[in-house]
């Protein structure tokens, strides 16, 4: 809202992390802090948080121009009050729709060796471990892959429907 060096520097950061391909970057991060869950959620969450801050930075810059936050500027009332409710429902619906990317994301740096180590139960590592026996257990790789399939297209249902719900400018 505010703009100045601190904005500049975010942005800039952020450009950088967009350059660079997110699978790729996520497996660096990854395989330089080791193979676990928690690491890998680091990774995805290391690759992700630019897009979020170019939305919410591209909201503001969008709103604050509005003749209502001019009003509240007038008046002397605390814009982000009246900016917030404008953000967060376009955030938690982004967040909502992107949470099937992430777990793809998850998934294939398990499936990698980034992820989950065995014994633990994460659909990446198993289809890692069904590799080997795709021939004679094709269930193996199928089951993990259909449930990645069906939660990731569920987490896409539930951010189309809470655009619905939430997004104000439709009606």
């Amino acid at each position: 809202y505010f703009g100045g060096w601190i904005d500049a520097v975010i942005m800039r950061i952020s450009d950088m992390m967009i350059s660079f391909p997110g699978m790729v970057l996520a497996i660096a991060v990854a395989g330089i802090m080791g193979a676990s869950v928690k690491n890998a959620v680091i990774a995805v969450a290391v690759v992700s948080w630019p897009k979020y801050a170019r939305l919410a930075r591209s909201l503001v810059m969008k709103i604050r121009h509005e003749d209502y936050i001019y009003a509240a500027i007038v008046t002397g009332s605390k814009t982000r009050k009246y900016m917030l409710p404008n953000i967060i429902p376009t955030l938690i619906i982004t967040a909502a729709t992107d949470i099937g990317g992430m777990m793809l994301e998850l998934a294939g740096l398990s499936f990698l060796g980034f992820g989950a180590k065995a014994p633990a139960a994460e659909w990446g590592l198993m289809l890692n471990e069904g590799r080997t026996y795709m021939q004679n257990a094709p269930w193996m790789m199928i089951y993990p892959g259909l449930a990645i399939v069906i939660v990731v297209v569920v987490f896409n249902l539930l951010g189309d429907s809470l655009r619905d719900v939430l997004d104000v400018r439709e009606e």
